[in-house]
């Protein structure tokens, strides 16, 4: 069973009573400067309407020549502290956000599910550690169902494996807030089902050693190659 299965299952209701975690505004003067100093000028925040518990906006850097895609980062996750485990702990893990790349063709703006739903498992996986008390961090996978079903009718990807996000120059992402928070980024990878029990078998390396160059680029490819099948 997969984190978002236990989402579906045991998602906790949020009462009035319920702490609500967020970014103070030197915190978010300090993170939107720094987003634009590594994923690029933005104009646009996919803004949430009804926040119960953070506020989870979703900034959206447009395509350019240079970087012809969509960049997709998180904002307000990392106002909440996930519950690391103790052996990790010391290792600030605490605190992440989450990105997502899409090609410059894709239907930003529609609210079809063939287009929504990298954006909606985005939400999702953002609040996943606060709604179930766990963790996301490099390594883990998230499946979108209990079914195995694939995200939407135009793919065959059902699920989903962290790596560490990189900026412009493919350097790894370090932003420690003047506040004392680290903030760790991470992209989210998606998956086949059968690529997820080779890796749950063998290991990230060795599933990421199975793919060709150009699919390890972060930037989602809907019918890309199943190495696993």
């Amino acid at each position: 069973m997969g984190l978002f299965d236990k989402f579906k299952k045991k998602k906790i209701e949020m009462t009035d009573e319920e702490e609500m975690y967020f970014y103070t505004e030197q915190e978010i003067n300090e993170y939107e400067c720094y987003i634009q100093e590594n994923f690029g000028e933005y104009k646009e925040v996919l803004h949430e309407i009804v926040s119960p518990d953070i506020h989870l906006d979703i900034i959206l850097v447009p395509p350019t020549d240079e970087d012809p895609y969509y960049k997709l980062v998180t904002m307000g996750m990392g106002a909440y502290a996930m519950n690391i485990p103790e052996e990790l702990k010391g290792n600030d893990l605490e605190y992440a956000e989450l990105v997502l790349y899409l090609p410059k063709s894709w239907n930003i703006k529609s609210s079809d599910e063939k287009d929504y739903w990298p954006i909606r498992y985005q939400k999702i996986l953002g609040r996943l550690p606060l709604e179930l008390n766990t963790w996301l961090g490099f390594g883990h996978t998230i499946h979108g169902n209990e079914d195995m079903a694939p995200f939407a009718e135009n793919t065959e990807l059902n699920s989903f494996v962290l790596l560490n996000a990189c900026n412009l120059m493919y350097e790894s992402l370090d932003l420690k807030l003047s506040s004392g928070k680290k903030i760790n980024f991470y992209q989210m990878f998606p998956l086949y089902q059968e690529e997820l029990d080779y890796k749950l078998e063998n290991g990230l390396d060795a599933l990421l050693d199975l793919f060709e160059e150009d699919d390890l680029l972060p930037v989602l490819n809907i019918k890309r190659k199943n190495y696993c099948k």
